[in-house]
């Protein structure tokens, strides 16, 4: 049991906090500071449900390329804890609970919930064939941007996607910083990333996504009508970006 803990990261819930901040933004957004107890509920529980699914299908799809790199080769499916088809019987486990969530809500949501699914599926295999899987995950962690949206208000209105690409390039900013940890492994065996597609131009190219990330997350103030305290955290995130910057 402790192998399927560590496998759906339940262990690490730190990846359930960045697919989760965005889903709460929107939900409350939506909703005008307000959103619905139970879609709350829904979104928390979906979350979970999603990011373990998410790790799950990872794991499975990289079984290989885990056994070639120092920091993964521990991982349940590659040490042969767990063979792989148990792990794909979890996965779709975990999707069919994750579907059943959803059902809960409404037929845009849903469909948008088909979207998400595909690019959760798809994240872990574009390692093979392009620079790029971050923004294959941004877009898939972004998903939850115009379901919270779509649950709530049963449409999705432009102001959405202005959060919707602030989630894309916040995520694809942070999993690239996740990614040059294994930079060099990664150069060896051949898998792709943004890491290694900005190579020495790695902080220049994440300084100007976050100053992006900056002009978008002050359109968005302009946009909600935000209060003042939101503008002041906008502050203190700058000098974050640049202390990330080190």
């Amino acid at each position: 049991m402790n192998a399927y803990f560590r496998l759906m990261r339940l262990d690490k819930p730190v990846g359930i906090y960045l697919l989760l901040w965005p889903a709460l933004w929107a939900l409350f957004l939506a909703a005008d500071g307000w959103p619905r107890l139970d879609l709350i509920i829904i979104f928390v529980l979906g979350v979970t449900i999603m990011r373990s699914a998410g790790c799950v299908i990872n794991d499975y799809a990289d079984r290989k390329i885990d056994k070639l790199i120092e920091r993964t080769q521990h991982r349940p499916i590659t040490s042969g804890e767990i063979t792989a088809k148990s792990a794909l019987i979890l996965f779709f486990i975990l999707m069919l609970i994750a579907f059943g969530l959803v059902l809960m809500t409404n037929s845009l949501t849903i469909q948008l919930a088909f979207i998400a699914a595909g690019l959760a599926i798809l994240y872990p295999f574009t390692k093979r064939w392009t620079h790029l899987p971050q923004f294959i995950l941004g877009l898939a962690f972004a998903m939850s941007v115009p379901m919270a949206f779509a649950a709530t208000n049963g449409s999705v209105p432009d102001s959405a996607w202005w959060v919707f690409a602030a989630t894309v390039i916040w995520t694809v900013i942070y999993d690239t910083m996740y990614a040059m940890a294994d930079r060099e492994e990664d150069l060896k065996i051949g898998v792709k990333s943004t890491a290694v597609l900005f190579a020495k131009f790695d902080k220049l190219v994440i300084g100007m996504l976050q100053i992006c990330l900056f002009l978008l997350l002050l359109k968005i103030s302009e946009i909600f009508n935000l209060t003042i305290f939101y503008d002041i955290s906008l502050i203190l995130t700058a000098f974050l970006m640049i202390y990330h910057q080190k």
